[in-house]
């Protein structure tokens, strides 16, 4: 996974921050605040193997995250994490997949661009011969409600894991 490019930055301030990932990688990632509205009528769905590297990416996941596909495959789907979700979050949606259950979930993304788009996200595991062989994800647009009612959540999330 490699640092995001200021030359690939939609316009605005931006915030420079260096993530770190469950397994021991760092990123350096650049955060413009700025909302992309998800479309009307698309739903977003991209496979991963168990760990959650990136096999499919629809055409409307390539045009939500600005990546190209050959830039999504292969990598894990933590390339899209925003610095502003929590890591409780993303321990839930491990915890319940891993017990073979779906996972649902509002989902802040961090685009190629450093802008950013919510999503509301199911995840399932793939079981083929009684055994789980990766995770399809469908993310269709979520209710500005409840995007709202994640910003807030999602902040005093955040606040916590930081102290």
């Amino acid at each position: 996974m490699t640092d995001m490019n200021e030359s690939d930055l939609v316009p605005g301030e931006r915030r420079e921050l260096t993530m770190s990932y469950h397994d021991g990688r760092t990123r350096r990632v650049l955060v413009v605040d700025h909302e992309v509205p998800y479309p009307d009528g698309k739903l977003i769905v991209s496979r991963t193997d168990t760990t959650g590297v990136i096999t499919h990416a629809n055409q409307a996941f390539v045009d939500m995250s600005g990546y190209e596909r050959d830039e999504l495959i292969g990598e894990n789907h933590c390339i899209l994490r925003h610095p502003d979700m929590p890591a409780a979050a993303f321990k839930d949606l491990w915890d319940t997949v891993g017990r073979g259950d779906k996972w649902q979930g509002y989902v802040k993304n961090l685009r190629k661009d450093g802008a950013h788009y919510w999503v509301f996200a199911t995840a399932i595991p793939n079981v083929r011969d009684g055994r789980v062989v990766g995770y399809t994800s469908v993310r269709r647009k979520p209710s500005r409600s409840k995007v709202n009612e994640c910003i807030a959540l999602y902040a005093r999330m955040r606040a916590e894991e930081l102290k």
